[in-house]
């Protein structure tokens, strides 16, 4: 892939969350970082230069409840059994194992207490579609 001057590059993306206080708590433990509260319903974490943006309408005033994200969102880390740890101390309970997906990624996935989908990817196993790749049979 080519990037030229033009090629968007991914920077925020919005996670809603209902309690902006344990979703810094939830999320500071799980990424073994503080972040930063911006407003009283934002607080960010620096995911690799892409903001994860923990959004609770409520406490920033705004009138309006959003739902979970409808998909997915990954997270590429050097340590899997580091973070899949940490998830289990914070007793997430819609967490399935570290498995070895068909595409050759080491992964879990896990919802946050916000009902967010949520996948941590060994990073050294990341799939990137740009290789030939080969179901197995």
């Amino acid at each position: 892939m080519t990037r030229t001057p033009d090629t968007p590059k991914l920077f925020r993306v919005i996670l809603p969350v209902t309690d902006i206080n344990q979703a810094e708590r939830f999320y500071s433990t799980l990424f073994a970082m503080p972040g930063v509260r911006v407003t009283s319903g934002r607080h960010y974490f620096d995911c690799g230069g892409t903001i994860l943006a923990c959004f609770d309408p409520r406490a920033d005033t705004d009138n309006f409840d959003l739902g979970p994200n409808p998909d997915h969102i990954y997270f590429a880390v050097d340590y899997l059994e580091t973070v899949y740890a940490r998830a289990m101390d914070l007793k997430v309970e819609d967490i399935d194992p570290i498995a070895t997906r068909p595409w050759g990624e080491r992964s879990f996935y896990l919802k946050d207490p916000f009902g967010n989908k949520l996948c941590f990817v060994d990073r050294s196993t990341m799939f990137l579609g740009r290789e030939p790749f080969e179901m197995p049979e």
